[in-house]
């Protein structure tokens, strides 16, 4: 297998979804800052020809519709030593969670890598499936995403729910 892409409908615009062998590298809304050039994303593919890109836009359209919570797909993001740690951490951010910029330069060591974190945080590949929307400003404001500040609103109201529930005292 080679490098290739699938384009795709979801409820929050297109997007075009990256593979390489056996993984999926990129996941991108139409108009997303930070895209590769068009020759990063390979030879088009079509609905079910390609099984991991088929299930990559099932799981997504599965999440965006509120019946998946996590993604099981195999991740090769590529990027430096550095983003792939945020990257990392990004993954391990519950569902229905938030955390901040500081926060996540905390867990790395250093309270002063919070602008090198948010770099890495808004060049992150695999939207939505690497949760970057689930980063905030220190005070809990919404803050830059990649794919407009309408999105990251949507996905982070699309988890509420399971956040308020958990907070439930019955």
């Amino acid at each position: 297998m080679t490098l290739r892409h699938l384009r795709t409908q979801t409820k929050l615009g297109n997007m075009l979804l990256v593979a390489r062998d056996d993984a999926l590298i990129g996941a991108y809304f139409d108009n997303q800052r930070y895209l590769p050039e068009n020759a990063a994303f390979g030879e088009q593919v079509l609905g079910k020809e390609d099984q991991l890109l088929h299930v990559s836009a099932a799981q997504m359209n599965e999440y965006l519709e509120g019946t998946r919570k996590h993604f099981a797909l195999p991740l090769a993001p590529e990027g430096d030593e550095f983003s792939q740690r945020v990257w990392q951490i990004l993954l391990t951010i519950p569902y229905g969670e938030t955390t901040s910029y500081g926060a996540i330069a905390r867990e790395l060591g250093n309270a002063a890598f919070a602008q090198r974190v948010g770099q890495s945080v808004g060049h992150n590949p695999l939207s939505v499936i690497v949760p970057c929307h689930r980063v905030m400003g220190s005070d809990g404001s919404l803050t830059g995403y990649a794919g407009g500040l309408d999105r990251k609103r949507a996905l982070l109201t699309l988890e509420e729910p399971a956040a308020a529930e958990a907070n439930r005292l019955f």
